[in-house]
């Protein structure tokens, strides 16, 4: 048994917004890095803790946690649109041992997931189809949200189970880091917005071309004095990386929820499914991480960083 992790901010901008050719290059040569040591690694499983922007969970129904024994991309922000493979008797005993580890988690049949999911996964893999995948979706968007000690324990679980399967497991965490897209909250929204983050499923072509032209115009003025939005937060960032770097998870038992939305960003909770992601290689023994790269991209609206760890 041996256990890889590999954590990623995603942005749905990249390719569509230009941060300069740099930058463009930098990252796509992280990426490629990444990609090769997954395709050396070959896992036998992928486990993704990933978020959702209302393309797959709303609040006619909001868990904090859902496991997936199937899903489909919902194809936003052109990542790929298909099926995941998902071992679906593995991925009921993976819920069923998170059960019993006294962690509430739902279970879905037909999970719809997006950007937050499939771009990371496509881009460490080149397929949402290559190796056998379960899906585990983090609410980071939509408040109230459980505490962070509550997120340790869901990767906690996890770490236990997949440590005991005697197979090469990649874990995945694809949250970002500090950053605040231009998504709607639910207290005090227009009728029209509350009825969409609250049912919202299946939106017209139209519907969702709008909502994807408004985040990328948003990134044009993001980090400008003209953007209202919380900043990019460079120093939050490396901290939190560097956090993780020595192994201090215990710490993230005391981050107070608003204070990371105030310092990082709203959209910084998805910080969650990087620590689900280590604490889950934690549970599972001794590790080694590194910061494999880091830098801040107005014009993705993200804080892009990617981390990786090694099981011993």
């Amino acid at each position: 048994m041996t256990i890889k992790l590999k954590c990623l901010s995603h942005t749905p901008l990249r390719g569509l917004n230009d941060p300069g050719l740099d930058i463009d290059t930098e990252v796509a040569l992280a990426l490629e890095r990444a990609k090769a040591e997954v395709e050396a690694f070959d896992p036998e499983l992928i486990v993704i803790f990933a978020p959702d922007h209302y393309n797959g969970l709303f609040y006619d129904m909001m868990p904090p946690f859902v496991i997936a024994t199937a899903a489909e991309s919902v194809g936003d922000y052109q990542t790929m649109r298909g099926s995941l493979s998902i071992p679906k008797d593995l991925a009921r005993d993976l819920a069923k041992h998170i059960l019993d580890s006294d962690v509430d988690i739902a279970i879905s049949h037909r999970l719809q997931v997006d950007h937050g999911c499939t771009q990371t996964l496509a881009e460490v893999t080149g397929s949402l189809t290559r190796y056998p995948v379960i899906p585990i979706v983090i609410n980071s968007v939509a408040p109230p949200f459980v505490p962070y000690r509550r997120v340790r324990k869901l990767g906690e679980a996890v770490g236990k189970f997949v440590s005991k399967l005697g197979k090469r497991v990649l874990i995945l965490g694809t949250g970002g880091l500090s950053h605040e897209p231009p998504v709607p909250l639910l207290a005090g929204a227009p009728e029209e917005i509350a009825d969409f983050l609250i049912a919202g499923r299946n939106p017209t072509p139209e519907f969702r071309a709008a909502r994807q032209a408004r985040t990328l115009a948003a990134g044009i003025k993001y980090g400008t004095p003209e953007c209202s939005q919380t900043p990019l937060n460079p120093q939050w960032d490396l901290a939190f990386i560097q956090l993780l770097l020595d192994k201090q998870l215990a710490e993230v038992e005391n981050f107070d929820v608003e204070e990371v939305s105030r310092v990082a960003g709203r959209s910084a909770q998805e910080v969650r499914t990087w620590i689900a992601a280590f604490s889950a290689l934690d549970a599972a023994g001794e590790y080694t991480a590194r910061k494999d790269y880091y830098r801040p991209i107005n014009p993705w609206i993200a804080g892009y960083g990617i981390v990786s760890a090694d099981g011993k």
